[in-house]
């Protein structure tokens, strides 16, 4: 992938790259899930979208080439991190693709700077944590970084430059889970303002009814439901392998949401 790309002044640090060509149209900023980094959540996407379409990606604290620094992780560091990054950087409002992880980001930033969002799709996220589906809780606390798969794993040793690198993100991002994530507040979600669009596989992580539950909590919010499981729909490179498939039945709509066609 040809890119720009640079690193935040602020304390965070936080790693981006911009693809694309420049235009008159807000930019879309793409926040990757947990335990990723830009190239192996977005690695398929972005050829697809950087054809025609600026785009922003970050790596979140403790993924990639982002260090993980001090304190544990919260969605609203990561949003106020962001947000941070967007101000340095002078976008203005940005459209927002956030998956996973990425897409509670997405949320909290929606909710706690919302004149950075001109347009909103979280893709595979939960707001409340009855929201994963049987077994989910169990399985992450009985996890260890032997679980994590080695897509993973080599991808963010790659980039980062540290072996070691890797488990500190896995700590990170399960500690963030278990003991970070709380319900977001029903009256915080309800007052985001942005056209938004909620995205979930059928056969996802999230719960079906999970994700009709925030398009409903959400004013004017619309709701996709895609065949597919959590991520392959974005190309997503663990839950897509080499089958772009999903990902190519599932970008037309997406595209039209962002140009406002529905």
């Amino acid at each position: 992938m040809d890119f720009e790309d640079g690193r935040s002044q602020s304390p965070a640090q936080l790693y981006y790259q911009w693809h694309g060509p420049a235009g008159d149209g807000p930019p879309l900023l793409l926040v990757h899930g947990g335990g990723s980094t830009i190239e192996t959540n977005w690695g398929a996407l972005i050829p697809e979208l950087a054809r025609d379409r600026r785009l922003l990606a970050v790596e979140l604290q403790g993924h990639g080439r982002t260090p993980t620094g001090s304190g544990p992780a919260s969605f609203e560091r990561s949003a106020d991190d962001v947000a941070g990054l967007l101000a340095e950087l002078g976008t203005g409002a940005v459209q927002v693709l956030g998956f996973s992880n990425g897409g509670q980001v997405a949320l909290q930033l929606a909710m706690r700077h919302p004149a950075l969002i001109a347009r909103l799709i979280v893709a595979s996220a939960p707001f409340q944590r009855d929201g994963m589906i049987d077994g989910f809780w169990d399985g992450l606390a009985s996890g260890e970084f032997g679980d994590m798969p080695d897509a993973y794993r080599e991808a963010d040793a790659l980039v980062s430059g540290d072996p070691a690198h890797a488990e500190r993100m896995f700590v990170l991002d399960r500690d963030l889970m278990l003991t970070g994530f709380q319900d977001f507040p029903g009256e915080g979600v309800a007052a985001i303002a942005a056209p938004t669009l909620i995205v979930a596989g059928d056969q996802d992580v999230i719960r079906r009814d999970h994700a009709v539950a925030l398009a409903d909590l959400i004013p004017g919010a619309r709701l996709l439901i895609v065949p597919g499981g959590h991520g392959d729909y974005l190309g997503e490179v663990f839950a897509t392998g080499e089958d772009l498939a999903p990902l190519r039945r599932t970008l037309p709509m997406l595209t039209d949401f962002l140009d406002d066609v529905f």
